[in-house]
């Protein structure tokens, strides 16, 4: 709670607010979290989409399974730096957009955490969840798809997870969106870092 509140401080501090359909970052203290900073050069491992519920924030995430968290806990969670960016043309997200973007997202709650990173609606992780969510309402792209050859995969960390996961088939032309793709996203500013 007092990180929940830190944060608020900060915001009005600011004199920025929070906005449904922000974007918040985290990096994770995970294996699978630094191998994913590694391969992708930023230091974001994690991300969702930020709504409300009443008077409370959540963070729309694909973790196991993708599920709706408290802000107050997913800030508690890693290494409790986190920065929340927007669409520089904000006013493309009304109302009746946000409801679309949770009718959307709504679609995915409740799926299994994709550790393979495929790009399919079976299994989902946290970057193609946002990817898709904001694809799907606005036909936006935020952030580039790659395929995984085109991260850099010579840490020895990033080797391991990557032999743990797939074998020998590593599957190097499967077209991916990264957390970081999304953070370095030209379509997105900063409103806050905390």
């Amino acid at each position: 709670m007092l990180a929940i509140r830190l944060f608020l401080l900060l915001c009005l501090a600011q004199n920025k607010e929070l906005a449904e359909g922000d974007i918040i970052f985290q990096s994770n203290i995970s294996p699978q979290c630094k191998a994913i900073e590694l391969a992708t050069h930023s230091k974001y491992s994690h991300c969702g989409i930020l709504f409300k519920k009443g008077q409370d924030w959540y963070v729309w995430e694909a973790v196991q399974p993708v599920m709706q968290t408290r802000l107050e806990e997913w800030t508690l969670r890693g290494n409790k730096h986190f920065v929340v960016k927007r669409l520089i043309a904000d006013s493309l997200i009304t109302t009746a957009v946000i409801k679309k973007m949770q009718d959307a997202g709504s679609k995915y709650m409740g799926k299994n955490y994709d550790s393979y990173f495929e790009w399919s609606d079976d299994r989902i992780y946290c970057s193609e969840l946002v990817w898709k969510i904001y694809k799907e309402t606005m036909d936006i792209e935020v952030g580039k798809r790659n395929p995984l050859r085109s991260y850099d995969l010579s840490h020895p960390l990033v080797k391991a997870t990557l032999k743990e996961r797939y074998g020998k088939n590593i599957p190097l032309e499967e077209m991916m969106v990264s957390p970081g793709d999304i953070f370095e996203s030209p379509l997105l500013k900063t409103v806050v870092s905390q």
